[in-house]
């Protein structure tokens, strides 16, 4: 895993995008996320067709042509649309079948809960490991119990100095240094970047925060 990774990672899921004239506030979203600095964000629809992902990835690949994007779960939808990868976790393919499709230069990212689920992905090609939930959240829906700052260490411990993990669920501004102080290499964020008013503005408080440590 030796991909450079930015210190945030925003998600967009489908349930921060009005149904009204969606491609529009698409498309003038990523390019103001774009010009807010961010370098990797995925998108996420997980109930919608895939005709309809394909047009809503198509507009934010428009918007954000030197953005690497990510695409939930549907490596045919991410290859269409020309994204840089795809998040795989349960019941979708296996990272080694996205790598092969998706190609070796492309992210390749999975998800990891427990300590045998994360040695699992350790031994795969998987670009980056999401684990989590760190704390409670709305935005995704999972039974598991959030693993706090504790659970960040144990993580870091357990999959050695050079993994790229990527922290996921209930960060906030307030909690992501701690996060990243504790071992995470990335902090994903939903909710308390897409949930405002600006997200580009809010970005950049992330940013401007994060930077200093």
């Amino acid at each position: 895993m030796t991909d450079s990774f930015p210190r945030i990672y925003p998600i967009l899921d489908r349930s921060f995008v009005p149904d009204a004239e969606k491609l529009e506030f698409l498309e003038r979203l990523g390019a103001q996320m774009a010009d807010a600095g961010v370098e990797l964000m995925e998108y996420r629809n997980k109930d919608g067709r895939d005709a309809d992902v394909l047009v809503e990835a198509s507009a934010l690949r428009k918007a954000m042509p030197l953005v690497k994007l990510v695409m939930d779960d549907r490596v045919d939808v991410a290859l269409a649309a020309g994204f840089d990868g795809v998040h795989v976790d349960g019941g979708d393919l296996p990272v080694e079948a996205a790598k092969r499709l998706m190609g070796m230069d492309r992210l390749v990212g999975t998800s990891a809960t427990t300590s045998e689920e994360l040695q699992a992905a350790l031994a795969g090609p998987a670009s980056y490991i999401s684990f989590g939930p760190v704390f409670q959240t709305t935005t995704k829906k999972t039974s598991v119990t959030p693993i706090g700052l504790e659970g960040v260490r144990r993580f870091r411990a357990e999959a050695g100095t050079t993994a790229v993990l990527v922290a996921a669920a209930g960060i906030t501004l307030g909690t992501a240094a701690a996060v990243l102080e504790a071992g995470a290499s990335v902090v994903a964020v939903a909710a308390a970047i897409f949930a405002v008013d600006d997200p580009a503005a809010e970005f950049l408080r992330w940013k401007a925060e994060l930077g200093r440590v």
